[in-house]
């Protein structure tokens, strides 16, 4: 196939997971090289999860504080650009109790999704550059799910209350760094949000819901609109769709909206084979 990268988007709750799972699935069946990334995979290649940002002088200081585990925050610390970015969730994930809470939640408010948002962009459009300048020489189909709108919503919309222009730029600018790779979107939608996301907290440990809530409704966008709670935090998913729609229709890639409201696990699955191998025309073109 032309496409080197699929990327999935759609809200919580709307069966990106699942529709990423099937796509990565049906192009391992049509002998097509195929890895798929899922939201939180710490081995990203494109974006950073789990990775904490520092100035030469920033990660002087914390080496100077860390006793011994200095030499493992050296000895895995990538330097890029004269940035040194840390995979701290990993280290911590590997070295369990000989890493401080204390430590670590130092390091977390250094977090690349917690830096201002102009250096956010800034830092994670140079790592979809990098991605893409690798997987152009690479026969291989990576699949995305979530990263491409979802996260520079997240930040841009909903921690930063940022301006609608500011998130679409955003979207667009990794838009642009992975162009040579002839992407793909597939949008995964549900006609009613408020139902497809009761349904998904449902499902979710109850900590995944109020520390979701909390993100959505004490910054950014929630806070400006005076919203709380459950139903605020729809309101704010609401919002965001909107804006996800608007980001669609400007986008030049080719784009497939799949409604997932009925789902049914064969149909979906036929409708992604149809739309991923090139069988018909892309359905919900948003170009």
């Amino acid at each position: 196939m032309k496409s080197k990268l699929i990327l999935v988007e759609g809200l919580p709750g709307s069966g990106k997971s699942t529709t990423a799972r099937l796509i990565h699935d049906i192009l391992i069946e049509n002998g097509v090289n195929a890895e798929l990334y899922m939201e939180g995979n710490l081995d990203h290649p494109a974006d950073y999860e789990g990775v904490a940002y520092f100035t030469v002088e920033e990660f002087e200081s914390l080496l100077a504080r860390s006793g011994g585990l200095g030499n493992t925050f050296q000895d895995r610390v990538l330097v890029k650009n004269g940035r040194y970015l840390l995979p701290y969730i990993k280290i911590k994930t590997e070295l369990g109790d000989k890493f401080s809470e204390d430590l670590l939640a130092e390091i977390c408010q250094k977090d690349i999704y917690e830096l201002p948002l102009e250096l956010n962009i800034q830092v994670i459009a140079e790592s979809w550059a990098g991605f893409a300048e690798k997987a152009e020489t690479e026969n291989k189909v990576y699949v995305f799910e979530c990263c491409f709108i979802q996260n520079p919503v997240t930040v841009g919309m909903v921690k930063y209350g940022a301006p609608v222009e500011v998130s679409i730029k955003y979207v667009k600018k990794l838009g642009d760094a992975v162009k040579y790779l002839d992407p793909l979107l597939v949008y995964v939608k549900q006609e009613d949000i408020e139902r497809s996301f009761r349904k998904a907290v449902g499902e979710r440990p109850e900590d995944w819901l109020k520390g979701f809530i909390h993100y959505y409704t004490s910054q950014g966008y929630g806070a400006e609109k005076g919203l709380s709670g459950l139903d605020g935090t729809i309101e704010v998913l609401k919002a965001r769709q909107q804006l996800e729609y608007k980001i669609l229709e400007q986008l030049t890639m080719p784009v497939s909206i799949l409604d997932n409201t009925k789902f049914n696990l064969e149909s979906h699955r036929e409708s992604l084979r149809k739309v991923i191998m090139g069988e018909n025309a892309i359905e919900g073109n948003m170009q």
